[in-house]
């Protein structure tokens, strides 16, 4: 069991059926396919975790810890572990076109090194290819200082990201 160090949450812009999870001064991760699990994927040292809206807003909540945490309570429909690398110490939740009206916490909250994200998704069914004007998905990104190991799905049972997956 560990103990919360940091909560926050927050709208996310999505556009293209994604957001992203990065370090502007490096790679935050090796390369890792979408196709792998559904929900996230590494490209060009980008974590970008895939949406089943197209365009609109997700709402995120992000919490830190100082060692692993228990998987989030809800009932999450997707939840995949990643690891991440934060070479500046800055690891965040981006939109890829326009920001976040209000900085998500730090999930690299204690400085360069390597992370262990595990993120969880729900409602990615709800309003596939769709704009929605209200949200109708919900994400929580648990992070924690991790050395680097494999990914690790703990969870897959919403259609979009067994679409993903034949992709």
């Amino acid at each position: 069991m560990s103990d919360e160090v940091e909560r926050g949450n927050g709208l996310v812009p999505v556009q293209y059926h994604q957001f992203d999870i990065s370090d502007e001064d490096g790679p935050a991760g090796p390369g890792l396919g979408r196709g792998h699990n559904g929900l996230a994927q590494v490209a060009d040292g980008t974590i970008t975790v895939m949406t089943g809206i197209h365009t609109g807003d997700v709402d995120v909540t992000v919490t830190l810890h100082h060692a692993q945490p228990p998987p989030g309570s809800d009932p999450w429909q997707e939840i995949v572990e990643i690891s991440a690398h934060s070479a500046s110490g800055d690891l965040m939740v981006r939109g890829i076109m326009d920001d976040l009206d209000e900085d998500l916490p730090v999930l690299s909250f204690n400085g360069p090194g390597d992370y262990r994200l595990r993120i969880h998704a729900r409602g990615r069914d709800s309003a596939v290819d769709l704009t929605p004007g209200r949200v109708t998905e919900w994400y929580l990104i648990q992070a924690w200082p991790a050395p680097t190991r494999e990914t690790t799905v703990l969870r897959q049972t919403d259609t979009y990201g067994a679409t993903v997956r034949t992709r």
